[in-house]
């Protein structure tokens, strides 16, 4: 478990590095990539097994029967999370955004607003929009410490009637809040006092940092559970976000049976690959997991560290995730102005805040799962320019 390995992924259909160029105008040759999700990390041994065990045999045809899958999901959430679940409550979506836009076509019209907790993951809004439902932003609040509040208060003044669904990203991306049980509980009880829906995307639930503890939604507010879809993956947790592979968890028979309805008619089915990979990891992978936690703790705090010495820039304190969320507000440049700095004079491509919805719009997002000489080496470049 060599994390400091530099691994060269250019010209390997990668989109994090092969497609800098065409989006951010960031040669691959001379660039930096942190901006899509996914890390620069080989994945625990026991998926590279599970691979070459498949490629071995041959014979790559449609997957069937995932008991072994769902009882190594079920023993996942069990060990890790407290949560006993019945493996029937899992339906297998072909990734998490796929499983949002299942559960927009299975429990909503077009037209339906979708609430949001923006600034928040862009694939969910992006994905609302195509479904020809309507965003509402609820925007978050910045407490005391610096950190991310839902404002519930605000909200119940924007409802106007036409709301079906909330959804929730816990942990938070790109702010990395890891939510209370307080907050969970007050959320719940909103949901159900005017009537929605809880779609609970808890893909980074994983990687928590020491000193926070991510409680999952079931249980922390155990009364929303049959108004409840959780939606969960190890792809995030064990870099195999190419396996396109994720679960959605829906413990009310009527919901479940909505759901597959909707999968039915997408003509959906697992991915052999990504099951397998998925399979091995929550079998095998715990140990890998604890030392990505302790070398992830160890780029936070290097990054963090490095952003502090360049004027008028803030990194927001990370309690999960590996996604750095730093607000450029106090540069005395425009959001614009920040990035060509950073793309065109430092070479770094990185997320846009504006992307991520209201409240966005000063910030950048730095992905910080990456041997931490690229780190050395994009602080370097920060300094320099904005210096």
């Amino acid at each position: 478990m060599n994390f400091d390995e530099i691994i060269d992924r250019r010209h390997t259909n990668c989109m994090k590095w092969d497609a800098m160029q065409q989006f951010y105008g960031v040669s691959p040759d001379t660039g930096l990539a942190m901006w899509v999700a996914d890390m620069d990390f080989r994945p625990p041994p026991a998926v590279t097994k599970a691979l070459q065990a498949e490629i071995e045999h041959g014979v790559h045809g449609y997957f069937g029967d995932e008991s072994a899958h769902k009882a190594a999901i079920c023993n996942w959430m069990q060990k890790r999370h407290q949560w006993e679940l019945d493996p029937e409550w899992i339906r297998t979506v072909h990734g998490l955004v796929a499983g949002v836009a299942l559960c927009l076509q299975a429990f909503t019209q077009p037209g339906d607003g979708i609430i949001l907790f923006t600034p928040v993951y862009h694939a969910f809004a992006r994905t609302i929009k195509a479904n020809q439902r309507q965003v509402v932003e609820s925007p978050l609040k910045l407490d005391a410490q610096g950190l991310y509040r839902m404002d519930l208060t605000g909200l119940t003044q924007q409802l106007t009637g036409q709301e079906k669904m909330v959804i929730l990203c816990s942990p938070h991306n790109p702010g990395g809040r890891v939510w209370s049980v307080d907050e969970l509980n007050e959320l719940a009880d909103f949901c159900l006092k005017h009537d929605l829906l809880l779609v609970s995307d808890e893909i980074h639930h994983d990687l928590v940092f020491k000193g926070y503890q991510h409680a999952v939604m079931p249980l922390a507010a155990p009364q929303i559970r049959q108004r409840l879809i959780m939606l969960t993956a190890t792809t995030k947790t064990f870099n195999i976000a190419g396996g396109l592979t994720g679960n959605a968890i829906i413990e009310n028979p009527e919901l479940r049976q909505q759901f597959s309805q909707a999968m039915l008619a997408a003509g959906s089915s697992p991915n052999r690959f990504g099951v397998l990979v998925s399979t091995a990891a929550y079998a095998e992978g715990e140990a890998w997991l604890e030392a990505l936690l302790e070398y992830l703790e160890g780029n936070r705090r290097f990054f963090d560290a490095g952003i502090e010495q360049i004027k008028g820039f803030k990194s927001m304190h990370l309690e999960a995730t590996y996604l750095a969320w730093v607000d450029c507000s106090a540069t005395g440049l425009s959001p614009q102005q920040v990035i060509d700095k950073v793309q065109k004079e430092a070479g770094i491509a990185v997320s846009y805040g504006s992307t991520f919805g209201s409240g966005g719009e000063t910030y950048l997002r730095f992905n910080l799962a990456t041997p931490r000489s690229r780190i050395a080496q994009a602080l370097e470049r920060l300094q320099a320019v904005f210096n």
